[in-house]
């Protein structure tokens, strides 16, 4: 089923819930002077009668309010107005809509008449992010089930304002969609190529997109990359996207892990959650989602995606514990556990990035540890760099876009861990900190280009929504942090 139609109006669509936003310590909302003065009188007394307090986020549902054609009146708490930004309203609107979704309206009508185009513009894009289902495969029993608000008007000051003010959102919007939908897919829909045929479709917006094979791949050398991917039909996929929005400048690079199910290989993981490793390309999704992003509102940089597509199953050509195979930048690698397969195909991608590109810093994305998860929980990804200034800027966007990141260190004492006897290096360092051995890996294939590594494990897909605008399921994380990083400290 797809989403809300959302529209902009100057005025409420006819036979809708009308919500309204209330302050907190406000009497009346500003917003009331919509309703007649005795039926505001017996908003004020019902709400005050049920306790409500108006704090960020809370709603409450009301009965139709007398002198308008609203199927019902919706309350909606908007915290302190004085201190409402674009974070706020995205709240506020997303948690209405939770709300409300499911309570029998066909419509809703959100009076934002009096608030500023740019805080018009965050309710809409919290009302596409939050309305966001992945139903593709539902039969018409579950589509029944879908929440029965059909349609959303936004009722504004000045519709073209908000539109203009919402372009570079619904940029965004769609990058952060798209990195849902393909987190989403189960395997035997979305395997490497597939998945490069998805991305290649892409240059509709502007991105130039090659695919390499791989015989291509074999070519450069990229046997750390290839070996995870030895023992599936499916055939491994290195993905380059470019964005040119800013002459010849050097570009920003991002880098994603792309591994489209993960077993775990011939190290094969417990068949208890397996399926949940369709998702293990989480990084790859939030690579694409922002080059779709920064394409889309043609942002004023020159920017780089390279995604590493592979599946990694177990079967007589698979690579196998104690293998040695040799990256392409000519390191050998001990493989001892081959569930340790993303930063193997990081690896090979990283170093062809820097080589090809010559970056200005390269960022990955991947869902790479577990030990992330034990670390920092299911709210936070880790950031690992070799850059002070890097880190500190994905630190102020990520905070910037709502989304948690934390700096893990990056200690070279630990490097020991990941010495091999019989190779340059292995690919696994032992349970002790396996989130930083696993980034202290990473490091020896980025040449001493400034480069951030985020472990997005514990955020890429979640079992129950904690943020308003993210429902459960595939997050999109990661698109939101780049593209903030992006038009705040590298567009021209």
């Amino acid at each position: 089923m797809p989403q809300p139609a959302i529209q902009l109006a100057t005025a409420p669509a006819a036979k809708t819930c009308l919500a309204l936003i209330l302050g907190e310590g406000e009497g009346v909302g500003a917003g009331f002077s919509r309703l007649t003065p005795g039926a505001a009188e017996d908003v004020k007394a019902s709400l005050a009668a049920l306790g409500f307090k108006a704090a960020r986020g809370k709603t409450q549902l009301l009965g139709r309010p007398a002198g308008t054609d609203a199927v019902a009146l919706a309350v909606t708490g908007g915290g302190d107005l004085t201190k409402l930004d674009d974070a706020g309203m995205e709240t506020i609107a997303a948690s209405l809509y939770h709300a409300v979704k499911g309570a029998g309206f066909d419509g809703l009508s959100f009076d934002l008449k009096g608030y500023q185009p740019e805080l018009v513009a965050r309710a809409l894009l919290a009302f596409h992010l939050a309305s966001y289902r992945f139903d593709k495969y539902f039969g018409q029993a579950k589509l029944d089930k879908a929440p029965t608000l059909k349609n959303i008007t936004l009722v504004c000051d000045d519709i073209k304002a908000v539109e203009a003010a919402f372009a570079p959102l619904a940029a965004l919007r769609d990058g952060i969609l798209f990195a849902r939908d393909l987190v989403s897919e189960p395997a035997n829909v979305l395997y490497p190529q597939s998945y490069a045929d998805r991305v290649k479709a892409l240059e509709t917006t502007g991105l130039q997109v090659e695919v390499l094979g791989v015989a291509e791949m074999e070519k450069l050398g990229m046997h750390s990359l290839l070996g995870v991917g030895l023992g599936s039909r499916k055939e491994s996929k290195l993905v380059i996207m470019q964005w040119q929005g800013a002459g010849k400048a050097q570009p920003v690079a991002f880098v994603g892990k792309g591994v489209t199910f993960d077993t775990g290989g011939i190290s094969i993981k417990p068949a208890e959650g397996m399926e949940d490793m369709k998702w293990d390309m989480g990084g790859s999704a939030a690579v694409v989602g922002a080059m779709i992003a920064l394409a889309s509102r043609k942002a004023k940089v020159n920017a780089v995606g390279i995604i590493g597509l592979v599946e990694n199953m177990p079967d007589g050509n698979a690579q196998r514990p104690g293998d040695v195979v040799k990256a392409m930048s000519g390191t050998t690698i001990e493989v001892i556990n081959t569930d340790a397969e993303g930063r193997l195909v990081l690896a090979d991608a990283l170093w062809y990035c820097q080589d090809r590109f010559k970056p200005q810093f390269m960022i990955d994305l991947a869902t790479l540890t577990g030990a992330m998860i034990i670390a920092l929980g299911m709210d936070y990804a880790g950031v690992f760099s070799n850059n002070d200034e890097l880190a500190e800027r994905i630190g102020e966007a990520s905070k910037a876009a709502g989304e948690n990141t934390w700096r893990m260190p990056l200690p070279p004492q630990y490097e020991k861990q990941i010495d091999s006897k019989i190779a340059d290096i292995r690919n696994i360092g032992g349970r002790p900190a396996g989130s930083i051995t696993a980034a202290l890996f990473l490091q020896r294939f980025v040449n001493n280009v400034p480069w951030a590594h985020m472990d997005i494990a514990p955020v890429a897909w979640t079992n129950e929504q904690r943020i308003p605008t993210v429902p459960e399921g595939a997050t999109g994380f990661g698109v939101r942090t780049l593209n903030q990083l992006v038009e705040r400290f590298y567009e021209q």
